[in-house]
């Protein structure tokens, strides 16, 4: 999966509203991408009626569930030491029971037992809802371990609980899997092949946060314009089906505009984008909604057309500035932001500039920025030598993101003396004077509070910026709220 996440959800200890009648204790962290935060959501609710209720404080739990990332070594390295906090707390505490969840546990499997003394069960990202029988095997002294990967479990029959929400923006899930094969990527191997949910659970679920309160959707998965929808199956499958089927399939751009038009004062993101599969029906349907945001994270990780066919990315770099220029001509205003590696194997010096060049053409707004990470079982791990050293490595990481930093103040100065609308999320960070929200094109602003309240939406005058931010002063409500 594209990394597409807002860094703070990273380690964030989740909890939900207290069912009365339960009595057991679960902490959840969760790690890695938005898909994981939204699988932790879908957890949650079934251990709920489980007689779960969640907690903050670890040390009361009698069940505590890490939801692990494997798209680098870091990440898993960071779940390991958080093992080491659990076995601490286990030692005063042997009742409590660990598990371990996500795309660590489908990639090490039973290995993590053996590995992890203290892991109790292990529970891959399809397998969520066998995790009451996963359970019950724990509590009879049997370790347990399910991460067999579905072909179309999408979930869409469960409502995800909302865990430590701020009441205003909320994550539904469109798609699960990955079939790009991109050689870097381990996605395909711990989430399994391509499947869509059907459109009208999703509606279903839109609904729902719009009668609690929600103003803001991101429609999530590994690969959102990859969703097609025409009766169920893998999308592979598609070529089989009925004619009537292909007539009323619904693609993502089909689903979009229904999202658009079932709450049109809801505002509606999407991540991740495949520079591959982005149609431009995608754009004109984003032009024709004025509450779909004005922002598409197009991930492009290399600027180096020998680099991306080594990565098995199927676009070229040609292709990837067409499809940017296409965009902005449909929609101007538009803000694209990146995900780059650097130092995948066999980059050269010339392959890096290439990069760096193919930044300067785009000049993004944001992105997402890693050295390269071997990963075990992935094609580049079995084909290609992990031959760019650390150093090299690390001087060409701190070279993009000191160009994306410069790239990314050139465009928020572009808002300055403008006015925009925001959507207030939470306080600033560095201010309880002052509230922090997006824009419709996800440039984080902040202002002074006022009178104002979190999940209204308001017109800010942008006054100054940084590289990352923009500052304002509000001027009052805006239509749409």
């Amino acid at each position: 999966m594209e990394k597409t996440i807002d860094e703070s959800i990273q380690g964030k200890k989740l909890v939900l509203e207290p069912k009365t009648k339960n009595t057991k204790k679960l902490f959840i962290e969760s790690y890695g991408c938005a898909m994981n935060f939204s699988d932790s959501e879908i957890v949650a609710s079934i251990l709920s009626k489980e007689g779960f209720n969640t907690t903050k404080i670890l040390e009361e739990a009698d069940l505590v569930l890490v939801n692990t990332c494997s798209i680098r070594d870091k990440a898993e390295q960071t779940v390991r030491k958080r093992l080491e906090k659990y076995n601490a707390v286990k030692r005063i505490n042997p009742k409590m029971k660990v598990g371990v969840l996500g795309c660590m546990a489908e990639r090490l499997k039973s290995k993590f037992l053996e590995e992890e003394k203290i892991v109790d069960l292990v529970v891959g990202p399809d397998a969520y809802k066998d995790l009451p029988n996963l359970i019950s095997d724990v509590e009879a002294g049997r370790n347990a371990v399910n991460v067999i990967l579905s072909k179309d479990e999408t979930y869409g029959d469960i409502s995800p609980v909302r865990l430590n929400s701020n009441g205003v923006t909320a994550l539904v899930s469109i798609t699960r899997g990955c079939d790009n094969m991109c050689t870097f990527c381990v996605v395909p191997f711990t989430r399994g092949r391509e499947r869509s949910r059907e459109p009208q659970s999703i509606i279903q679920e839109i609904n729902d946060l719009w009668k609690k309160g929600f103003k803001e959707v991101t429609l999530l998965g590994q690969n959102v314009d990859s969703y097609l929808w025409y009766g169920g199956g893998l999308k592979k499958d598609f070529t089989k089906a009925s004619d009537l089927q292909k007539a009323t399939a619904v693609n993502f751009a089909l689903l979009l505009d229904m999202c658009a038009k079932s709450q049109p004062k809801m505002r509606f993101r999407f991540s991740t984008s495949n520079p591959q599969d982005m149609a431009l029906d995608v754009i004109k349907t984003m032009a024709s909604h004025q509450n779909i945001c004005n922002h598409v994270h197009l991930p492009v990780q290399s600027g180096s057309n020998r680099i991306l066919k080594e990565m098995n990315r199927q676009h070229s770099r040609e292709e990837y500035i067409d499809l940017v220029n296409n965009i902005k001509a449909i929609i101007p205003e538009c803000t694209i932001s990146q995900d780059m590696i650097c130092g995948f194997p066999t980059e050269t010096e010339q392959d890096h500039q290439d990069t760096l060049s193919l930044m300067e053409v785009i000049k993004y707004s944001f992105g997402f920025m890693y050295a390269y990470s071997e990963r075990p079982g992935t094609m580049a791990e079995r084909k290609l030598k992990d031959d760019v050293g650390f150093d090299t490595k690390k001087r060409r990481l701190a070279e993009v993101v000191e160009l994306q930093r410069a790239h990314g103040l050139y465009r928020t100065q572009q808002f300055i003396n403008q006015t925009v609308e925001i959507l207030i999320e939470k306080e600033s960070k560095k201010s309880s004077a002052e509230w922090s929200g997006r824009s419709a094109e996800n440039t984080v602003a902040v202002f002074p509070k006022g009178s104002y309240k979190i999940g209204d939406f308001v017109m800010v005058k942008i006054n100054d910026c940084t590289s990352a931010t923009l500052i304002g002063e509000a001027i009052g409500f805006s239509e749409n709220n």
